[in-house]
Formats: structure tokens, sequence, C-alpha cells
């Protein structure tokens, strides 16, 4: 069973969500705590050592990072419940293990759940919490590293190595500079949604390239050279944009 506990100031929202793991994963949760606040929670955790939280942010006296600032050592997952803000929810994409939106549905959280039970280590979890607090604290709107879900985990990924990614029906392949493909088990807008710059565009509907990369555009072809050779096509519709883009980007 997975140790879980709920953490939120809205009773309502506390209980739905415990029905919701109820009705649906009657098997494989075993609910530890409800928290209406980050003093309570902080005890329930250090009393019943969680798999799993699901996290609200906004709470009154203390939100959600809070909490995790109060933790010494993270050994659990963390799932945020709520939308806090525009700048949050970015730091969130960029580094959580997942976040849920409310109203919560059952699709959402059966694929929170099955990325869950792919797992990931001790070592991956500690990290993605201190990236996340970085980029909270961070007065830049722009997060470095991002936090790539893959089927077996998660992968830390710098956005300056990315040289394009691909669409792979629900999936995203995701080429770097120094060779490698990462599988992220996103799609490709979700991946775009993650590394929006100024230096990534959207040239096909199957492609997102990394602008410093491109090293060439051929006109004729519709196609873009990249610094490793690679040719990808650009659509018709986004040829005037991508030049553009490129242009500004030079």
């Amino acid at each position: 069973m997975i140790k879980t506990i709920i953490i939120d100031d809205e009773v309502n929202a506390r209980d739905f969500l415990g029905k919701l793991l109820a009705r649906y994963f009657p098997d494989k949760f075993a609910i530890c705590a409800k928290c209406g606040s980050v003093d309570e929670a902080v005890k329930e955790i250090d009393e019943h050592n969680p798999d799993l939280i699901f996290l609200d942010i906004q709470m009154p006296d203390k939100n959600g990072f809070e909490l995790l600032k109060c933790l010494y050592t993270i050994n659990f997952e963390v799932v945020f419940t709520t939308a806090f803000s525009e700048y949050a929810i970015k730091a969130i994409k960029h580094s959580a293990f997942d976040y849920l939106l409310k109203p919560i549905n059952y699709i959402d959280l059966l694929s929170t759940v099955k990325r869950f039970e792919a797992n990931s280590s001790q070592n991956q979890k500690q990290k993605r919490i201190e990236l996340l607090l970085n980029n909270v604290g961070n007065s830049s709107s722009s997060f470095n590293k991002l936090t790539i879900p893959t089927e077996n985990g998660f992968t830390l990924v710098n956005k300056s190595n990315i040289l394009h990614a691909q669409a792979d029906d629900n999936y995203c392949l995701i080429h770097l500079v120094d060779g490698n493909t990462i599988t992220a088990s996103k799609t490709l807008k979700s991946v775009e949604e993650l590394v929006i710059a100024p230096n990534f565009f959207r040239v096909h509907k199957s492609y997102l390239v990394n602008l410093n990369y491109v090293k060439h555009f051929h006109k004729a072809t519709m196609e873009i050279e990249m610094v490793n050779t690679t040719r990808l096509p650009v659509s018709h519709r986004k040829q005037s944009s991508f030049v553009k883009a490129i242009t500004n980007n030079s």
C-alpha cells in the first residue's frame, strides 16, 4: 500500500480527494492523515513517513512551499493540488513530481498514479524538491533546468542542452547536444510549455527546435539543418514566423 497524506486547508477538498483514491484505487492507497495546515502536516509526515503527499499550495499562515522548507530530508513524492499562480505553476512544471489542477478528475489522477508506480530514486526526489524551491525563490521567470518525466522516473536536463524535440504519439523524443535522446512520457505540446523561451520555436507540428543550434534554412525544400546535420521540416504556415524568430535570435 502507498502511504499517503492529503494536505489542504479546505475540508471538502481533502474529503473529495480521499474519496477519489478510495473509489478508484482501493487496494493501492492507505491514507495516513488529512491535514488542514502546514504545522499539522509536518507532525504527521514525521510520524507516518509517507510515500506520497498531495499538497495544496494556498493555505493560511504557511503555504505548501514552506512545508517543504521545514523538512530536512524529502523521502516522499509530492503532488501539488492547486494552481497557485502562473509563476508558481511554471516552477512546478519544471521541477516537481506532478501537479493536479482542481477540480481533480480521475483521468489526471490515474496518470499521476501510473507515474508514481514507475518509481524514482530517493536522490531524484531530493534534487527535484531543491530545484523546485530554487525556482520558486528565483526572481527570474526563466528556469534553466527541467525535470523530464520518463517511464522509469525523471531526468534532469539543462534547457541549453536540448537540440530539438520530436513528437512520438503521446510521448516526445528529446534530442540532446551530446547525441543522447530522452523519451519523455509527455506530449510535444507539454514539453513545449516547459521549455518556453525566445530561443525555442515550434517549426512543425512534430518538431520543436532550439534556435541556437539551427545551422541553415533551406528555403527551396522548406527544411532547417541543425548543427549535427539533422534536417527537419518547416511547415509553410510557420515559415514567416520562423524567419522572424531566427532573425531576432541572431
